[in-house]
């Protein structure tokens, strides 16, 4: 019987031995989850889209109307200056010359008898066998053969003209990168000349016009670095120079933007016209500068809730503000103080989050990120921000050095039914 009481005696101090053991192995869940602040380059963009097209494109139409009888090039064609490039059918115009030549003919015949007349009237009138009133009206029917004369001149010369508008000449040296009409079709040219080819000058080299917020405008500078990519190589990155920045803005549903013209080379003909590019232009840059990430800067305690009502009414009594251990002064928890602290000061996720850092030239914008505590709860530390890339913030200035960890999130719970309020109820999000 003793020796069994023995045996119960050790196995007992070893169950409690090996619980103690694995109690003192297991740590504590960590609350929250944080980033360390370190040293790196960050580079401010500004991103916008547009659409990609040729320096320079020339919509060739035609001054006349008439038939397309031949088409001398089409899509992708290249060009020289003064090629042919499409003929309308002449027999119209040739049919027009033909007839004001006619006219010119029969004008040139009136004004050879009307010279003709008015010498004789002048050969009497020397001799006193003819009225001064018939000479005068010799005079004037000669002169007004030899008006008709002229503007049948000038017709001729205009149904030339037309005559010579039939073919279609190419203005500039280029490419063929659309073409409106075929063999066949009228074009008429009433009120406007109708397009029939675009041609695009060169190629090689070609611009985007990219759309810009009327917030980032003021950002960019001529000569500025641009990367774009298009959906036609999504793995590949296109560079640019800023060339241009237009003045005629665009609304569209209140909203405002500029056209931002970014010079583009395109030796190897990938990039075609009217391509949209997906725009990113480098306005502000630093190099190995203290930074922590934006979820940080974002980042706020949440205000802790009184569990029972002795709580709240222990806060409202006389001096019950300072209760609590870590209250703040007036009864606020520490969250709320950090909140209402980063209002006044102007901090906040806004202030030195992303988008939050402009030029590298403007005032700092102040904010707050949280450090754990020694007894592991988050501490407010100060800092004055930078420039931003949209994942990490530049530190200019603060209680903050490399390696701190600051807070960016909660720790995620393990799902278990411990925390479920009463009933089962799921919590709401």
């Amino acid at each position: 019987m003793r020796k069994k009481a023995i045996w119960i005696i050790l196995v007992a101090v070893a169950a409690v031995g090996l619980y103690f053991a694995i109690a003192a192995r297991r740590k504590p869940e960590p609350k929250y989850r944080t980033a360390a602040a370190d040293r790196g380059n960050i580079t401010q963009t500004v991103t916008a889209s547009g659409a990609l097209s040729a320096v320079t494109t020339v919509k060739v139409g035609s001054q006349v109307s008439g038939i397309i009888a031949r088409l001398h090039v089409d899509f992708n064609s290249k060009v020289k200056k003064g090629d042919l490039l499409a003929e309308l059918d002449p027999t119209p115009f040739q049919e027009k010359v033909n007839a004001t030549q006619a006219s010119l003919q029969k004008a040139e015949v009136d004004m050879r008898n009307a010279k003709i007349a008015l010498d004789r009237q002048r050969a009497l009138k020397a001799e006193g066998l003819a009225p001064q009133a018939d000479f005068d009206a010799a005079q004037a029917n000669y002169d007004a053969a030899r008006a008709s004369v002229d503007q049948a001149a000038a017709m001729l010369r205009q149904s030339q003209t037309d005559l010579k508008y039939t073919k279609i000449a190419a203005p500039i040296d280029g490419v063929v990168v659309d073409r409106q009409y075929d063999v066949g079709q009228t074009v008429a040219a009433s009120f406007q000349a109708p397009v029939i080819f675009t041609i695009a000058q060169d190629l090689t080299k070609m611009q985007v016009s990219a759309d810009v917020s009327e917030s980032d405008i003021g950002q960019i500078k001529v000569g500025e670095t641009v990367r774009f990519t298009v959906d036609a190589y999504p793995d590949r990155q296109f560079r640019g120079t800023v060339s241009q920045i237009r003045l005629n803005a665009t609304v569209n549903q209140n909203v405002v933007t500029y056209p931002v013209i970014v010079e583009v080379s395109n030796p190897d003909l990938s990039l075609r016209p009217t391509m949209t590019a997906s725009v990113m232009i480098d306005v502000a840059n630093v190099r190995d500068v203290l930074r922590v990430p934006n979820a940080a800067l974002r980042w706020r305690p949440e205000e802790k809730v009184a569990q029972s009502a002795e709580e709240r009414a222990a806060k409202m009594a006389p001096g019950g503000g300072n209760a609590s251990a870590g209250a703040a002064p007036g009864g606020g928890t520490p969250g709320a103080a950090a909140r209402q602290f980063n209002q006044t000061r102007g901090g906040g996720p806004g202030a030195g989050g992303p988008g939050g850092g402009r030029g590298t030239g403007q005032k700092r914008a102040q904010s707050t990120v949280y450090l754990l505590s020694a007894n592991g709860e988050p501490k407010p530390v100060e800092i004055r921000t930078g420039i931003s890339d949209g994942r990490n913030t530049e530190v200019v200035s603060g209680d903050l050095k490399v390696g701190d960890q600051v807070v960016i999130g909660l720790a995620t719970a393990k799902a278990s039914t411990a925390g479920a309020p009463p009933g089962g109820q799921r919590r709401g999000f």
